[in-house]
């Protein structure tokens, strides 16, 4: 668990934290007796939670080594998290040594354990998916990322905490914009087709943090991807992605990878 006393300035080991949480449900050990609490009231709602957790970091590479193997070298990890192995430069550096990562977060507990951690070719940045413009030309202006080459943006287990008036749809509608022809879109959001009991537990649970998630439906996640070409099998169960017999869960996770054209 981690030490209060290596904490970023301006960070509450109080309050919980949807990234700290996160590592919690992975196994990590990143974390404070608040996001432990906070993880185990969620765990009483859904049990299933951490395989969930498990199968979303799953899918995160799998889209990684989907875009490696097309020929991207370029990786945008927003919502990175806390650092955990294999991590998304490990899945791409499978496929050519040569892949770069940025690793985006808002969260400046994440930024400080990316900073302590990073390797070459692996490199944190403290930002926030709510002002795109503002991260897409730090990318640029920093020479982190060529916009003029195929890029991967990963947007998983993230949209879902962008609330309706934040604007998710306008979010990657930039992404999309800023993306070479031949980059792709990893993305997973939580489905309003969960299970209703689950839904109202899980929100009572959550208020007050910043894990309170907002389910959309099938028909509006799918509204985001315009534009892209959606692989099979589509916007579909994270458990449908994998190789293998996934149990199902009371939350549902849709999951995408797409590719613009």
């Amino acid at each position: 668990m981690s030490d209060f006393r290596r904490l970023p300035m301006g960070v509450d080991p109080y309050k919980p934290s949807s990234a700290r949480i996160y590592n919690y449900m992975l196994g990590g050990k990143d974390y404070y007796d608040a996001d432990q609490e906070y993880a185990e009231r969620v765990l009483k709602v859904a049990p299933d939670s951490k395989a969930l957790a498990r199968m979303s970091r799953r899918f995160l590479l799998r889209g990684v080594r989907v875009a490696a193997e097309a020929g991207v070298r370029q990786f945008i990890d927003i919502g990175a998290g806390i650092p955990i192995s294999p991590s998304v430069h490990d899945a791409a550096c499978e496929v050519d040594p040569s892949a770069r990562v940025v690793s985006i977060d808002f969260d400046p507990v994440v930024f400080a354990h990316a900073t302590a951690s990073s390797s070459p070719g692996d490199t944190p940045m403290l930002a926030d998916l709510r002002h795109p413009d503002t991260m897409i030309d730090r990318l640029a202006a920093e020479a982190l990322i060529d916009f003029d080459k195929p890029v991967a943006f990963l947007v998983v287990g993230v949209l879902h905490f962008i609330m309706d008036d934040e604007h998710p749809a306008d979010i990657i509608a930039r992404l999309r914009a800023a993306m070479a022809p031949g980059s792709y879109l990893v993305l997973t959001h939580a489905s309003s087709d969960s299970d209703s009991h689950f839904i109202r537990q899980a929100t009572s649970a959550t208020k007050g943090s910043s894990a309170v998630p907002k389910l959309r439906s099938h028909a509006e996640i799918a509204s985001y991807l315009d534009g892209f070409t959606i692989l099979d099998p589509g916007l579909a169960l994270i458990q449908d992605w994998l190789d293998d017999d996934s149990p199902a869960t009371r939350v549902e996770i849709l999951g995408s990878i797409c590719r613009k054209p």
